[in-house]
């Protein structure tokens, strides 16, 4: 399968889910659209990019959400190595709960590890930045 059909696919799934949050949630069009304003600062899911949608779902699934399982085991292997992708999702996630832009972990990337954006980072350093993002949430929750 080529590389921009499974980004499709992914992409294709990940707004089915959305939609079946929001059906699930009741939320009615007009709330709905407010949700996707707040969260991601756009006024269809159509518009989202992959953080904008990791975004939306965590949000979701923050407010009760529950996806319903398809029989597969979805976790990695405790011995797998986590994609750059995954970690910048988790970091997209983290942000929602802290209320904070995509700038503040492009800040926290300048002051860690002298690095411009999150996206130029290393699995390593995303590592580091997702573990100083939980810390604050942590913080935040006391």
């Amino acid at each position: 399968m080529a590389m921009s059909a499974k980004k499709t696919d992914l992409r294709s799934r990940e707004l089915a889910q959305i939609h079946i949050a929001k059906k699930d949630l009741g939320l009615d069009d007009d709330t709905y659209r407010d949700m996707l304003w707040t969260v991601a600062r756009v006024r269809s899911s159509g518009e989202l990019d992959h953080a904008g949608r990791a975004s939306v779902l965590a949000h979701l699934k923050a407010r009760g959400w529950k996806p319903k399982s398809n029989g597969f085991k979805t976790e990695p292997p405790k011995n797998a190595k986590v994609s750059k992708v995954a970690l910048i999702s988790k970091i997209g996630a983290l942000l929602t709960v802290l209320n904070k832009p995509w700038e503040y972990a492009d800040g926290m990337a300048k002051k860690m590890f002298k690095v411009e954006k999150i996206t130029w980072l290393t699995s390593g350093q995303l590592h580091k930045l997702v573990a100083a993002l939980e810390y604050a949430k942590a913080r935040m929750q006391a």
